[in-house]
């Protein structure tokens, strides 16, 4: 995948995350592009990102970033709502490709699907102290009634791979309960990890809340925008997805396996500090 050898709309696309939780969104391109090259980093060495301080996000979002730019991406998508809720607008400013985040897709999404206004967001801390989903869904529909929470305890449940396991549920019970009173009838899941809690996560709030997965959403965005700008890989080779991450590779390839629903190989460890 080196820029001498293809033309620029075989390039990869560039996708990241603190760690697995990216994977929902890679999936969601994959099925909607399953001609496209792909270059995913997972920072496992820094996960998680939620608990951290902008500043912090945003050096570490610029650093990924830049490490993906090294292998010549042709589009960035930034697949943790963390990094999407502080650093987009740097991340645009610095970089002269295509950037695309969860909050926008997400909001517009639950925007258009709600049919009362009352919507409710999970996330990470950062995410929902940034209040970045509240002020795009307000920006959209006005009329909407936005409450938004932060689930932490849903990362590590997901990474430890208990999606299904009865802790998750009573975590998910206490989460959950406050949208039930209210009564939302849709509930954005802003983070990345949560569409692996989906199934939870819709047994507690009821089948009448649509669930609003901001990666699926994002992904739909990047066929949009590939096809626009005449950008969507024309090769007849197969398609290769390069898995990347900056530590704990065998624990990155359990998770994702189960993430993915299939073998993977060993991912390649990087140093996103120059050693490559």
């Amino acid at each position: 995948m080196k820029p001498d050898n293809i033309p620029h709309c075989n390039q990869p696309i560039g996708i990241f995350d603190s760690g697995v939780g990216g994977l929902t969104v890679y999936r969601a391109v994959r099925d909607r592009l399953p001609g496209e090259n792909v270059v995913y980093l997972g920072d496992t060495a820094r996960i998680p990102y939620g608990t951290r301080s902008p500043v912090t996000v945003r050096r570490y979002a610029m650093e990924d970033a830049a490490f993906l730019m090294s292998r010549h991406i042709k589009l960035l998508v930034v697949a943790c709502n963390t990094v999407s809720s502080v650093a987009m607008e740097l991340l645009r400013d610095s970089l002269p490709i295509p950037v695309i985040g969860m909050i926008e897709p997400g909001a517009r999404r639950a925007a258009q699907v709600s049919r009362s206004g009352k919507i409710g967001v999970i996330g990470t801390e950062a995410t929902v102290g940034s209040g970045a989903y509240k002020s795009a869904i307000g920006a959209i529909r006005p009329d909407a009634y936005v409450v938004e929470r932060s689930c932490p305890l849903f990362v590590p449940l997901t990474e430890e791979g208990w999606a299904a396991h009865k802790v998750a549920e009573m975590v998910a019970a206490e989460y959950l309960a406050p949208f039930r009173a209210i009564g939302i009838d849709t509930l954005v899941l802003g983070c990345t990890h949560y569409p692996i809690l989906r199934p939870l996560i819709q047994k507690i709030v009821g089948p009448d809340v649509y669930l609003v997965d901001s990666g699926a959403s994002a992904a739909a965005e990047v066929e949009r925008l590939l096809r626009d700008r005449e950008l969507t890989a024309d090769t007849v080779e197969p398609p290769e997805t390069q898995f990347c991450v900056t530590d704990f590779g065998d624990r990155f390839r359990r998770v994702a396996e189960i993430f993915l629903g299939q073998p993977m190989d060993h991912p390649e460890t990087v140093d996103l500090w120059g050693k490559q």
